[in-house]
């Protein structure tokens, strides 16, 4: 049964502990804009300050980008980590919890290492292979928290929650960068790396001693057992998962979103990719330059997104949002590609900067909203880390592609193909029909009951249940034969 929500933070449970997570908002808000912090330090160093110091240090595009997409390209492995995490976990100390802090610990473990490499600018080998493992400690963390938030946020808070997570991971971004690049330059490379991974290791601290669940071992060696709420919706087999994993995403609006994910993620790439270059060895700007300016627009377009895009998301809906803030960043990229005469003063250049990055803030929450709508909650880990991996792709090609586009054009079309990306967005998003593909996954899951019933592993039981547990609602469901109980709303 679940036990009802509390919002004082330091009121101690009987045993003398906190509130376990599940149990208290406060903390829930907590802990997810910590971990999403977390993400947000390493980010902002690996894909906007570090290739800033290194273009100020006469590095080319092509190393410049190549750095850049080895960075990212473990978040396009998501989908080979989610399976496995949905499959296998160590319920007695929570379903997600335990690979949080393997997440957490070898992010901040492969994040402090990174700070030893000797003569970093003349070892581009040692940057990227480093790069590549803080990245792929982060993919851990990051399917982990969501996995967690997904299973424990009621629905009115999902949206609140979300905005804080991404508020504060843009927060991380921005201090990371700003902060970074002024150690950096008055320290070392060493001091910058090694004083953002304590920060790292201190936020292991909120997870490690906050349980997911009442009843949960706070370590492997301390009391507790396994949730009833996480062992009721533990997957049991691979087929199963991956099975139901290709029903949901062959219907064409989970392919739509996948084509529209990863189009407007080309486009968003490249663009990364290409600032910090153009800004340093054309326009003349110092690395500090670059990353204050970058420092200051991420964080003020994350915090217009945290209170202003989901609002408006939730008010006008999805796609009408998602169309709007595609068709003004069309007509910013394309005026600015006729303004090119004026990239030279500062101030313009910022302010196309600014609103580049606010509305492509918007428009990304309003993509990852729509994915997550998009999941069958039956595998709604998997799925949406699929959406979520193929994004990362893109990332890592747009990056990729400043290389070989800046080879054949000059940099204001480089900067207009952002466009070509995002017009294809905004055509295949018109397809994206919600209501439809609510009922298709319906009649997947009615199937799947049916077959399940038809193997002997599920039996009828009228039950009655909390919102936020196993099943959603009163009524006609169906659990596992020997594990059939009855539950009582709290």
């Amino acid at each position: 049964m679940k036990q009802p929500d509390t919002y004082n933070p330091f009121k101690r449970t009987e045993e003398g502990t906190f509130p376990a997570l599940s149990q208290n908002s406060p903390l829930r808000y907590l802990t997810f804009s910590a971990l999403y912090f977390a993400q947000g330090l390493p980010e902002g160093l690996l894909r906007f300050g570090i290739p800033a110091w290194l273009a100020m240090n006469g590095k080319s595009a092509v190393e410049i980008g190549s750095f850049v997409a080895i960075c990212i390209l473990p978040w396009s492995l998501k989908i080979l980590a989610a399976p496995l995490m949905d499959r296998f976990t160590f319920l007695a100390m929570g379903r997600r919890r335990p690979w949080i802090l393997f997440g957490q610990l070898g992010l901040g473990v492969s994040f402090l290492s990174m700070a030893f490499i000797g003569d970093p600018l003349n070892n581009m080998f040692m940057l990227k292979l480093f790069g590549f493992f803080i990245g792929l400690f982060a993919v851990f963390q990051d399917i982990a928290v969501d996995g967690m938030a997904i299973e424990i946020l009621p629905a009115d808070q999902q949206a609140r929650a979300n905005g804080l997570m991404w508020g504060s991971k843009t927060i991380g971004i921005a201090a990371s960068v700003a902060i970074g690049i002024a150690i950096i330059n008055a320290y070392s490379f060493f001091h910058a790396i090694a004083f953002f991974s304590l920060f790292v290791f201190l936020i292991l601290l909120i997870p490690l001693l906050l349980k997911e669940n009442p009843g949960e071992k706070l370590l492997p060696w301390t009391k507790g057992e396994a949730s009833k709420t996480t062992a009721c919706i533990q997957v049991q087999s691979f087929r199963e998962l991956f099975a139901s994993l290709i029903k949901v995403f062959i219907l064409p609006v989970s392919l739509i979103m996948g084509v529209a994910a990863f189009s407007f993620s080309i486009g968003r790439g490249l663009i990364d990719a290409m600032l910090p270059v153009f800004t340093v060895q054309e326009l003349g700007w110092t690395d500090a330059d670059y990353s204050q300016t970058f420092a200051v627009i991420k964080l003020v377009s994350g915090i217009l997104g945290m209170f202003v895009a989901g609002a408006l998301i939730d008010f006008f809906g999805k796609v009408r949002m998602m169309s709007i803030y595609l068709v003004l960043l069309i007509l910013l990229v394309v005026s600015a590609f006729f303004l090119r005469d004026y990239w030279q003063n500062q101030y313009i250049f910022i302010g196309f900067i600014g609103l580049f990055y606010t509305l492509l803030v918007f428009t990304t929450i309003a993509v990852f909203a729509s994915a997550m709508q998009l999941c069958w909650k039956r595998i709604s880990a998997t799925q949406f880390t699929l959406y979520m991996a193929i994004s990362n792709l893109g990332l890592a090609s747009g990056a990729a592609l400043l290389g070989p586009l800046k080879s054949f054009v000059t940099w204001e079309y480089v900067v207009l193909a952002f466009a070509v990306f995002a017009g294809l967005m905004l055509i295949v998003i018109q397809f994206l029909g919600f209501d439809k593909h609510s009922k298709a996954v319906a009649g997947l899951e009615l199937n799947q009951i049916k077959i399940d019933e038809m193997a002997g592993k599920l039996k009828p039981v009228e039950i009655i249940v909390p919102s936020s547990g196993c099943f959603s609602a009163r009524s006609r469901r169906y659990v596992t034969r020997n594990k059939a109980k009855r539950f009582h709303k709290a």
